[in-house]
């Protein structure tokens, strides 16, 4: 499947998991790794009283160590996709 195919699919998606005061931690990583094997297609929200500075770093992080592909990145919601 190519991007702009998830990018269509993910654009009726809501928010599965939102990152909130407590940012980013191990809990963090787990979940989305659960949601990814479950769904494949997930949409990530950082909200407002996060503490992350550097979203795009943050979120290269989760890429990174969720093993998936960033679809998309709007505000302050990204998306993932992860081939089962």
């Amino acid at each position: 499947m190519d991007k702009n195919e998830l990018k269509l699919k993910s654009r009726n998606l809501e928010p599965v998991m939102r990152i909130g005061k407590n940012g980013i931690t191990e809990s963090v990583y787990s979940e989305v790794d659960k949601l990814l094997k479950k769904r494949k297609l997930i949409k990530i929200k950082i909200l407002n009283n996060s503490p992350i500075e550097d979203k795009k770093e943050a979120i290269a992080d989760i890429v990174s160590k969720s093993n998936s592909t960033l679809v998309s990145i709007m505000g302050n919601t990204f998306t993932l996709y992860r081939k089962s």
